[in-house]
């Protein structure tokens, strides 16, 4: 019986480092990914795309010129909220300045979050901003 309950509380604080060391890569994850959407880095910011997500629908070279007509003025989050364990989603306003009439807008990103456990890492589906207007 005492084995039996040190095999359990051995397996909880196992379980416990997992979940701590998996939010620590989420919070590691959004802080990137805003650095780098802050700096208006659009290409670097697809290395956080699903490479599933980005094999089925690549940004066309177009998409890509689009950003790069864009400068950012604000990236704030709302912070994310957890659907699952392995899915969080979060609600970004995005500042944008068009390079070439200075006009300024903003927009919302509801992003989607999911950890993949085989490449222990967050990757999100939902893709880049859209700025299109």
């Amino acid at each position: 019986m005492r084995r039996l309950l040190i095999a359990l509380v051995i397996a909880l604080l196992l379980s416990g480092c997992a979940t701590n060391r998996i939010q620590k890569q989420l919070t590691q994850t959004l802080d990137g990914y805003g650095a780098t959407l802050r700096w208006g880095d659009f290409e670097s910011a697809l290395q956080y795309l699903d490479p599933e997500v980005l094999k089925k629908e690549p940004p066309s070279a177009l998409q890509l010129a689009r950003y790069k007509q864009v400068r950012v003025s604000q990236y704030e989050d709302s912070g994310p909220q957890a659907v699952s364990d392995t899915e969080v989603r979060q609600r970004v306003v995005i500042g944008l300045i068009n390079l070439h009439t200075q006009r300024e807008r903003s927009i919302i990103d509801n992003q989607v979050w999911k950890y993949d456990a085989t490449a222990e890492r967050w990757w999100l589906e939902s893709g880049l901003p859209k700025i299109v207007e």
